[in-house]
């Protein structure tokens, strides 16, 4: 692994953080002053989960859907976020304030199920607690 390697992961969270997402000019940029290819770098931004090749919304709702999530009904936490913000896993509301996805962990495993929205982690999760969780951030 040359150093360029190292690197990547690093800078393309950085980029994110300022960027809101990963372009392919920000991708091309990388792979240039790491002198790597850009299918590596691209292989490398749609590998993670918590990166994105496209823009997010203001407020990024991940859902674990894991085992220990998906064995405490992980599916009706799905359809609980997408009945109250109207949209899918994958899509981002048309207004920008939402995007959702489903991830395979976010570390809360032993407080499942749970979500995270932008950085906050959410545990423990019913539909009820789902609705006013939301609410604050609309």
């Amino acid at each position: 692994m040359n150093k360029g390697q190292e690197e990547l992961l690093v800078l393309l969270q950085k980029a994110q953080n300022e960027f809101g997402y990963l372009s392919e000019e920000t991708m091309a940029e990388l792979a240039k002053c790491l002198a790597l290819s850009i299918s590596d770098v691209y292989g490398v931004a749609t590998f993670y989960s918590f990166l994105s090749t496209k823009p997010l919304g203001r407020n990024v709702i991940r859902i674990c859907k894991s085992m220990p999530c998906y064995l405490k009904h992980c599916q009706t936490i799905t359809n609980t976020v997408e009945k109250e913000i109207g949209i899918k896993p994958g899509e981002t509301t048309p207004d920008g304030k939402f995007s959702f996805q489903l991830t395979n962990c976010i570390g809360a495993c032993d407080k499942a199920p749970a979500m995270m929205i932008n950085n906050d982690v959410y545990d423990n999760l019913t539909p009820r607690k789902i609705s006013r969780i939301l609410k604050a951030y609309k």
